[in-house]
């Protein structure tokens, strides 16, 4: 089957790429054959070691450098950097024989095949994506009331299933300016604030317990999911680990359990890299 993912990268991040990269390529179908366009303002410093890491693994590797003119009539700030239109406006610069393609961030660890993720209907969505679990259940609530909006949840945009042909036709460009210009002090997350008040009810919900699990709420999934969410269900059945926040699994005092299991796959790759002389840079 045919996967296209798409990254948003700069210089520092692309150990934390290679690292999300080789988790999908020990935990793949044997028949899944996958394109990675990565966005980049200007071309990353170490595109021949990613070329060779790409090449070595038989997965094709798309840079997609959009200039430091991108977007230039979007409103930017320090609060509103470029980089937050690169997935909200993905289908104006990838190819358009692309129907469908999956943006994960960069600090997400894959550790069963995500097929079931990629194969979703959406069909009648422009997105699909998971809201992350909450013990009060509140998430939902608050953001429905900031952003007055219609929709009950509140989605995370660092995994999210795009359905291209259908957000060609219904996401605009100047709509998302716009609504920035005009709520610019109330947006907390920016894209992912566009992406829930301009979209959500086009949005199908998935599960984020599969599709986007929260590392930073592990003790909440043990309880809301009454002990259903075991480690074991989690090693078995989850696809995604996702590492929010600022406590990085690959930060030298991270000794999570998660974040283990990120420093190991990280090892791999690695030893991988060493045998194929490319260089892993000192985070």
């Amino acid at each position: 089957m045919q996967i296209n993912l798409l990254f948003s990268i700069d210089d520092h991040f692309t150990n934390q790429l290679m690292t999300t990269i080789y988790s999908i390529y020990l935990n793949s179908r044997q028949n899944n054959h996958y394109t990675v366009y990565v966005v980049q303002e200007t071309q990353l410093k170490r595109h021949v070691e990613l070329t060779a890491f790409f090449n070595y693994l038989g997965i094709d590797y798309v840079p997609i450098i959009l200039g430091a003119n991108a977007f230039k009539g979007a409103p930017v700030s320090s609060r509103y950097p470029r980089a937050i239109y690169y997935r909200l406006l993905a289908h104006e610069y990838l190819p358009t024989d692309i129907d469908k393609i999956l943006y994960l961030d960069a600090d997400i660890l894959c550790i069963n095949d995500l097929s079931s993720l990629y194969e979703q209907d959406i069909s009648d969505y422009l997105y699909a994506a998971a809201m992350h679990t909450d013990m009060l259940k509140l998430t939902g609530p608050i953001n429905k009331i900031r952003l007055d909006s219609d929709v009950d949840y509140y989605f995370n945009s660092g995994v999210l299933l795009m359905n291209l042909n259908k957000i060609r036709q219904e996401v605009s460009a100047e709509d998302i300016f716009n609504f920035i210009r005009e709520y610019r002090h109330q947006l907390l997350l920016p894209d992912q604030d566009v992406l829930n008040k301009l979209y959500g009810e086009n949005m199908l919900p998935v599960s984020d317990a599969l599709y986007n699990y929260d590392v930073r709420k592990d003790f909440t999934y043990q309880m809301q999911g009454e002990g259903q969410w075991s480690l074991d269900w989690v090693l078995a059945n989850t696809v995604f680990l996702h590492f929010c926040g600022t406590k990085k699994p690959w930060l030298t005092d991270a000794t999570t359990k998660y974040a283990t299991l990120y420093k190991y796959i990280r090892q791999q790759l690695e030893k991988l890299l060493a045998s194929q002389a490319i260089d892993l840079v000192t985070d």
